[in-house]
């Protein structure tokens, strides 16, 4: 029996784990710094690391394990097509945490598919544009803008002439920084509105519902 192609994967090929190793290491750091550096520092929301590099680690795995069976890598991008549908049934997955999923995928796609092993230069300046380009948009183009849903009771100021008074009155309540709002549901016969307000913040909190 030929040890060194057990399952076609070469377990005694130290060729493979080099090339492993270093792949991983560049996986690594990178998706540590875009999700623990950059991530957390701008939303602070802890309980999404852990499907960010979990997630990244998967594929890259899965990834890496089928080129070097030489398979199609096409599966590998049938991932994003799986991710494209998938919905988190216990909560609903803000829209800028989803792009962060997104990027843990393609990182890990990067970092395990590219083919020349004589490019990990190039595979790390890929990696460092990635990453530059979020720090970017975080830091300087993209406001961090939360939400929360407020229960209303001035019903009189839902009218479109009125809308200035209401955000300048939701401001006052909340003491929040409230720029805009929509109104989700507004019931006559208690005289009250659900309303969803979006405002900046330096730090992102969890969303939730504030009765007034």
């Amino acid at each position: 029996m030929d040890t060194s192609n057990f399952f076609s994967f070469h377990i005694f090929n130290g060729d493979f784990y080099f090339h492993f190793f270093l792949r991983f290491v560049i996986n690594i750091v990178s998706i540590f710094i875009i999700t623990r550096l950059i991530y957390f520092h701008f939303r602070r929301k802890r309980e999404y690391l852990f499907t960010f590099f979990v997630l990244n680690l998967l594929v890259f795995l899965v990834c890496f394990l089928l080129q070097s069976s030489e398979l199609s890598i096409g599966f590998a991008f049938g991932i994003f097509a799986i991710f494209s549908i998938l919905r988190y049934r216990t909560i609903t997955v803000p829209i800028k945490e989803m792009t962060y999923v997104f990027i843990s995928i393609a990182i890990a796609l990067i970092n395990s598919l590219i083919s020349d092993h004589n490019t990990y230069l190039f595979m790390g300046v890929i990696n460092l544009i990635v990453i530059v380009g979020i720090f970017i948009l975080e830091k300087g183009f993209v406001k961090n803008e939360s939400q929360k849903e407020v229960v209303y009771e001035k019903i009189d100021l839902i009218k479109p002439s009125n809308h200035h008074l209401l955000i300048q009155d939701l401001k006052e309540r909340t003491g929040l920084n409230i720029h805009r709002f929509d109104i989700i549901r507004i019931d006559f016969l208690r005289d009250v509105a659900r309303i969803r307000v979006y405002y900046f913040d330096k730090f992102h909190t969890d969303d939730q519902d504030i009765s007034r």
